[in-house]
């Protein structure tokens, strides 16, 4: 109930600040009809990415036993922004003018979890160590592809790409993206909330989870190919937006503790409130040169949440709170 108060009062909030272009005061008032659109577009995007990127880092963090699991140690959003700028590099070199991201965002990402899901199986099933590495080694030659093809295309395209890359709440979006995104979270929310058993099994080694007559394999599997839909469609809308599927699920866990069956829609609800808080703070921020990027403030609040966490051993406490619910 906390983090759904929250995440309503931070929503409101976004619909309702406004700032003087010419003053630069700030103010609260329900906008303008020809303005609503654009405000009621960024506040539900804000929230289904969000909530989007905290359940694919919960299910991560579960699926991989490791709770610095995120949904970039796939290498979603390397393969992503990868397939972002070999669209603009294409284009650029064909003439075209306008191109649409989120397709090429799309199958970045897909290549990206392929990958993955190919290179860290074991005995037939994703192992969790295995994907790990994969997934860095993914991100690592995806990021240098990115930092070719930047060389490649001339200042005007490249600025478009970066502006990207550092994650933005867009007040305009495709008229099929809010829907889609909005039914594959509701559907994996609903999918993790009735397994919950399962994923608390995960937390368990091989031999104890099929003892208890869980199927890891398939289990992880899915989590996987789950968590990267997830984080593939919010990166073709945003960009990516650091920490946020990495400390959303921990604040969700340190309310409402690591049982999967609260923490799944808690999670959800911490990551939306997250999202749509950063990008309601930016309205307020003015340093001269512009609206800061939603990105650079979910690193700024998330970076330094994390080191409090491991300073306070909450990486450890997570493990062992999970095998206790087991």
């Amino acid at each position: 109930m906390l983090l759904l108060v929250a995440a309503a009062i931070v929503a409101i909030l976004r619909m309702t600040i406004d700032r003087n272009p010419s003053s630069g005061s700030i103010s609260l008032a329900w906008p303008q009809a020809e303005w609503r659109s654009f405000r009621v577009t960024a506040t539900v995007v804000g929230l289904l990415v969000g909530g989007g990127l905290a359940l694919a880092g919960t299910l991560l963090q579960a699926s991989l036993r490791n709770p610095l699991a995120s949904p970039s140690v796939l290498g979603v959003s390397s393969g992503a922004g990868f397939g972002v700028m070999l669209a603009l590099f294409l284009a650029y070199q064909t003439g075209v003018t306008e191109v649409a991201w989120g397709l090429p965002a799309m199958l970045g990402a897909a290549v990206a979890v392929g990958l993955v899901l190919v290179l860290g199986r074991k005995d037939g099933w994703p192992d969790p160590v295995s994907t790990i590495l994969a997934g860095v080694i993914i991100a690592t030659m995806f990021g240098a592809g990115m930092v070719l093809l930047q060389g490649l295309v001339p200042d005007g395209l490249r600025g478009r790409f970066l502006a990207w890359a550092l994650g933005t709440v867009p007040e305009v979006t495709s008229t099929g993206a809010i829907p889609v995104l909005a039914g594959v979270l509701g559907v994996v929310c609903l999918a993790g909330i009735l397994g919950h058993g399962r994923l608390d099994a995960l937390l368990l080694d091989h031999a104890s989870a099929v003892s208890i007559g869980a199927s890891p394999g398939g289990t992880r599997l899915a989590c996987l190919v789950a968590a990267g839909t997830l984080t593939a469609m919010t990166v073709a809308v945003c960009g990516p937006l650091g920490f946020v599927g990495l400390v959303a699920p921990h604040c969700a866990r340190l309310l409402v503790g690591p049982e999967h069956r609260f923490l799944v829609p808690a999670a959800v609800l911490a990551g939306a409130a997250l999202v749509t808080g950063a990008d309601t703070l930016r309205q307020v921020i003015d340093l001269g040169t512009g609206r800061l990027p939603v990105g650079v403030l979910t690193t700024l609040a998330g970076g330094p949440f994390f080191l409090w966490m491991l300073r306070r051993g909450s990486a450890s406490a997570w493990r062992g709170g999970m095998h206790a619910s087991v």
